[in-house]
Order: structure tokens, then C-alpha cells, then sequence
């Protein structure tokens, strides 16, 4: 039996998936594609209310793509190579469920991508380095990283790190804002303390599903005009209205009491 390349994992409403290619977690095709295909069951699945990625061990989230494999592979590979990462990266970031990276090691090239798609970052101090490297092998970021980045920095900020090739510790990410949240935690203790960080977000002490569409308003709504993220706000805000949480949530609140959300 074939080892999963991505393994996935339940526990208490939140979905963990573990990208598993020692040593350093590298991706293929076949790994996006077994993490496509989780991302999809995530999705469908009324029980999860997370999505959580890590990578295994405690030296490596993920050092991007396998670049043995880029050197053999033809260009045609190669093209639609990064066009399935960047649809199952869109499929993630589109995905209106919270997703949080859980970086527990050096987390560089397409695995900082990767995390880049992801709503939330938490990393292990002193886990690693966190950065984008690619022009010093003469290519770009090329699975999201120019767009997330600058999206997330700012214009010359993020040419500046991706023009330099720069790496920076969890400390400097956390300063930059691209981390939430650094854990402190031995190695083999952070994906507990990672867990215990993702079942805030969770039933019955939060109404994920509120959650999940505050996500997908802040994400469209950043790529369009400010009176179409105020309709879909208003559309998703509607949909809210009719959910079993927030007749919760009022009543909860006007009687005095702590809500107990269903994520329904």
C-alpha cells in the first residue's frame, strides 16, 4: 500500500492535514493532488469546522516544491504543474471553512505559499526559517507567492524580500504580520498546543460557520470594488441571519448566557 503523501486527520471538528515527504516535505504533483482531493472532502464535510495544515517532523512545514523532480521535468509539465497548485491553492483560500498553518519548522519557496493561502499563521518560536527564496535558482515565487505576498505587505515590501531572496526568522515574520501567533512549545508538544489554537474557532464556543463566511467576505472582497464586498457582505450576512447560531447568539445574549454554537 502506497504511503499517502498527505495525511489527514480528525480531531473534534477541526481536519488536520499533515504534508508527509521526508525530509523536508516537499511537494509533487501527487502530493497537490491528494491535498486537492482533502481540501474537497474538508469542504463537503458538515463535521469540520477547521482545516489545520502542518508538515511532519519537527525540521520542516514544507521547503516548496521538489526541485529533483523540476530539473527532469519538461516545460508542459512543469506549466500545468503550477497551474493544479495554484487552482488547489485557490480552492483552499475559496473554501469557507477557517484554515490555519501550523508551521512547525522551516516553512520556505512553495511552502510558504502554502501558507500564504491560509487564513491564519502559527509557527513554533524558533521553529526555522519563513521566506521566498526562488530568484536565487532564477525563477519567481510562481504558486501564489508574488500575489499573497504583496497583498499582504504591501508593493515594495514584498519585492524587496522576494527580489533579495530573503529568509527571516518566526520572530521577524511575527514583526512583518505575516504570523498571528508564535507558540512557544517543545517540538514535540506544538501540534497539541497548534490544536488547542484551532478548537478556539470551533463549536460550541464559536460559530464557525460565522467564522467561515467572515473569511470569504474579507477574500472576495478584497479583489473587488467596495460596493460588490458590500452586496455579497450583506448576502452572506443574510444567510447568517436564517442559521441556527445566530438565534443562538441573540438569545444567548439577551438572556445573559453563554452561547452554545452549533456551527449550523
Amino acid at each position: 500500500m502506497t504511503t499517502p503523501l498527505v495525511n489527514a486527520s480528525k480531531h473534534d471538528g477541526v481536519m488536520v492535514l499533515e504534508l508527509r515527504n521526508p525530509p523536508a516535505n516537499t511537494y509533487s504533483y501527487e502530493m497537490m493532488r491528494e491535498l486537492d482531493a482533502h481540501i474537497l472532502d474538508a469542504r463537503m464535510d458538515e463535521s469540520v469546522h477547521v482545516v489545520m495544515l502542518t508538515g511532519a517532523g519537527d525540521k520542516f512545514f514544507c521547503a516548496g516544491a521538489d526541485i529533483t523532480m523540476l530539473e527532469k521535468a519538461a516545460p508542459y509539465f512543469k506549466y500545468n504543474f503550477c497551474l493544479h497548485a495554484n487552482e488547489t491553492l485557490c480552492r483552499l483560500e475559496q473554501t469557507a471553512k477557517l484554515v490555519i498553518a501550523a508551521i512547525n519548522g522551516h516553512c520556505v519557496g512553495g511552502g510558504f505559499e502554502v501558507a500564504l493561502a491560509c487564513d491564519l499563521r502559527i509557527a513554533r518560536r524558533d521553529a526555522g526559517k519563513i521566506g521566498l527564496p526562488e530568484v536565487s535558482l532564477g525563477v519567481l515565487p510562481g504558486t501564489g507567492g508574488t500575489q499573497r505576498l504583496g497583498r499582504a505587505l504591501g508593493r515594495a515590501k514584498a519585492i524587496e524580500l522576494m527580489a533579495e531572496g530573503a529568509t527571516f526568522s518566526i520572530e521577524e515574520a511575527k514583526a512583518l504580520g505575516l504570523v498571528n501567533a508564535v507558540v512557544d512549545a517543545p517540538a514535540g508538544e506544538f501540534r497539541a498546543k497548534a490544536l488547542e489554537y484551532a478548537r478556539k474557532f470551533v463549536p460550541p464556543a464559536k460559530a464557525s460557520r460565522a467564522v467561515g463566511l467572515i473569511k470569504r467576505a474579507v477574500t472576495t472582497g478584497l479583489e473587488v470594488g467596495l460596493e460588490q464586498g458590500l452586496a455579497l457582505e450583506r448576502e452572506l450576512q443574510q444567510r447568517l441571519f436564517e442559521s441556527q447560531d445566530a438565534k443562538e447568539g441573540i438569545a444567548a445574549y439577551n438572556a445573559r448566557r453563554p452561547p452554545s454554537f452549533s456551527g449550523k
